[in-house]
């Protein structure tokens, strides 16, 4: 999803800044996905939609109590075109990349040539991080609030695994970190200057490592919008026939409530992802009906446990493995 971002601004022409403490931000551009071209992405639909039809008259041959039901399409490639689709499966061209001006910042080259900077009483990497996102917005002509004589155009800011230890942060490494605030004081700032700008700015955290709860939430209030990926590998999700079809689940922390009291609620709320050869997709989520006399009645629990986790208003009424009544 991270390169998704930065690939949309290379197409759409945008400036890109790319910050990492660990992978070079080339080596991150070289690996940006290349985007699919009008008649691929039809072929992909189509092809998509063969599948899933097939799919469908089979299941119709035993589960016939379903045929009268809507069809409902998961698949992005079927739905009406918004933004760009993207190949992964290759790499963007070197000359689609140097069509767009793009910035970058390397921790370890930053350590290197500059002193210690201590801003905001936050720690070296994030100060030097914010001087430079604040010098590229007033230079390159993306401050909002001072006209500008330059023609217009977005800056998209993607900064890599913030608040990781290689940062200088030592969220991830303890519940009771000495640096508490740096990460918190770090996206406050930033909020004001992509509030006065032309940039939107997209982060990854290692959410997974952090284990005071209370930094996420600040985190999360200090944002826009949260997506989170919860992935099946090494959990037993990865084994449960509930989830055979997906790769791991999508939870939409939090969505944008811009000049509005509440936030809109989506009536999606079970998403999962799917890794494919040229696509990453994500998806409602389905579960298959369980039409099967020869399941145990210890895996039909296990089933109804795991399905009991996927629902929050069903989920409050069921206790422990047991089978709601109705």
């Amino acid at each position: 999803m991270f390169k998704y971002f930065l690939a949309e601004g290379v197409v759409c022409g945008h400036d890109l800044f790319v910050a990492s403490a660990k992978e070079h931000p080339n080596n991150i551009l070289k690996e940006l996905p290349a985007p699919l071209l009008d008649e691929q992405r039809n072929e992909l639909g189509k092809e998509a939609t063969a599948v899933k039809s097939e799919d469908f008259q089979d299941s119709m041959k035993i589960a016939w109590r379903y045929q009268n039901l809507p069809k409902m399409e998961a698949n992005p490639t079927t739905s009406p075109k918004f933004g760009h689709y993207y190949d992964i499966s290759k790499t963007m061209s070197p000359e689609l990349l140097r069509t767009i001006k793009w910035h970058s910042f390397y921790l370890p080259e930053e350590l290197s040539l500059q002193p210690t900077v201590k801003t905001c009483n936050m720690n070296s990497a994030y100060g030097r991080l914010l001087l430079s996102i604040q010098r590229i917005i007033y230079q390159e002509g993306f401050d909002g609030s001072d006209p500008q004589k330059k023609q217009k155009n977005i800056l998209r800011i993607g900064i890599q695994s913030l608040g990781s230890l290689l940062w200088g942060d030592d969220i991830c490494c303890s519940d009771t970190p000495e640096d508490i605030h740096s990460l918190t004081k770090f996206l406050y700032v930033l909020r004001g200057l992509l509030r006065k700008s032309l940039s939107a700015c997209i982060i990854t955290i290692p959410a997974h490592l952090i284990e005071n709860k209370a930094i996420m939430e600040r985190v999360t209030n200090l944002s826009d919008t949260v997506v989170a990926l919860e992935s099946f590998i090494g959990s037993e999700r990865e084994t449960n026939p509930l989830y055979k079809d997906y790769h791991g689940l999508v939870h939409v922390r939090q969505i944008p409530r811009l000049n509005s009291l509440i936030c809109d609620v989506s009536d999606m709320k079970d998403l999962a992802f799917r890794l494919k050869r040229k696509l990453f997709t994500i998806e409602q989520l389905h579960l298959p009906p369980d039409l099967s006399d020869t399941v145990s009645r210890a895996s039909k629990q296990e089933l109804a446990g795991s399905a009991k986790l996927l629902s929050s208003g069903c989920g409050a009424m069921a206790i422990g493995k047991k089978h709601l009544d109705f």
